[in-house]
């Protein structure tokens, strides 16, 4: 079980530590920071109002497993990046679902929006997976490319409505 948390200074470098290549931050964060990760790159993202952003904190070890945010980009839609179980021994366990569960709940009854949406590079199918399982669908009509050393990335543009969502069948 996990919870999610205000991610403050304090969080800063544990992120910074689990964020060591340029490729996970490019998974993890897309175009937002530049590598490698700095507290003062940070400081500026906190202080965006429109940004939740979160630890995730495993409650049966009282300890910060990732990081997850709700951007809101308009009072329609939130926004839901910067999703990282970052010790890949936690991945496959189920947290990712439970943060992508918690993020819509906020996002649907507390921010009141519509819809969500994420991105997901199409070579992380355990995540896409994750995403659909939870609701989402792809997007075919927003697909992007960037380049990350030397390579082409294809990011998938997912969306759930707030009514698929609340009437979505127990996972």
């Amino acid at each position: 079980m996990i919870q999610l948390q205000p991610f403050t200074k304090t969080d800063f470098a544990q992120l910074i530590a689990w964020v060591d290549t340029e490729e996970l931050l490019m998974q993890f964060a897309g175009s937002l920071f530049h590598f490698p990760l700095r507290a003062a790159q940070l400081e500026i993202y906190l202080k965006e109002k429109n940004r939740f952003a979160y630890k995730v904190v495993d409650l049966s070890t009282n300890s910060s497993i990732g990081h997850a945010e709700i951007y809101l980009t308009d009072n329609e839609v939130a926004s839901l990046c910067r999703i990282l179980i970052a010790n890949p021994a936690h991945r496959g366990k189920g947290y990712g679902y439970q943060v992508v569960q918690q993020l819509l709940a906020f996002s649907f009854t507390q921010l009141k929006v519509k819809q969500a949406a994420l991105n997901v590079f199409d070579w992380n199918t355990s995540a896409i997976r994750c995403y659909e399982k939870a609701g989402f669908s792809i997007n075919e009509s927003n697909i992007q490319k960037r380049e990350v050393n030397g390579k082409i990335w294809t990011a998938l543009n997912m969306t759930i409505n707030k009514s698929h969502w609340l009437n979505r069948p127990p996972a």
